[in-house]
């Protein structure tokens, strides 16, 4: 049994991720794109070629709002859409290097705001958040 009282931690953990978070979210490299759009964007660098459909339920989205997201993109040279190899109905919606570069500086931009601000912390604090980094990516992927 431990002396440690969690109450109010999942309240407090919460919000310190969603104002993490868009703290994050506010360190835009580039806003030519929109959020959904740099959603729709990364969820290709993760994960590869994807159809629209597949892309839509990655993303959570319906497919007629993932096809406006799609074009939108489109539109932007970051994506391009080529012949599904097996289905003539399809396509298969992938990320040009114009795409990959945009991705790349927006991850940059954040990244640098967020060392900028662990730089301010001390060895200790920076220990604790590796720990807790590495807790918060194991409950995510649970």
């Amino acid at each position: 049994m431990s002396d440690f009282d969690d109450s109010g931690l999942a309240s407090r953990l919460r919000v310190a991720v969603v104002r993490l978070n868009r703290r994050l979210r506010a360190q835009r490299a580039d806003s030519s794109a929109t959020l959904t759009q740099l959603s729709a964007l990364s969820c290709l660098h993760k994960c590869g070629p994807l159809t629209p459909g597949e892309l839509a339920a990655k993303e959570n989205v319906q497919p007629p709002s993932m096809t406006r997201v799609i074009s939108a993109l489109e539109d932007a040279g970051f994506v391009s859409r080529r012949p599904h190899p097996t289905d003539g109905r399809q396509a298969i919606v992938e990320m040009t290097p114009s795409g990959k570069g945009y991705i790349k500086a927006e991850v940059s931009a954040r990244e640098r705001w967020l060392e900028r601000k662990l730089a301010e912390l001390d060895d200790s604090e920076r220990v604790v958040l590796s720990r807790a980094a590495e807790i918060i990516e194991r409950v995510a992927g649970s």
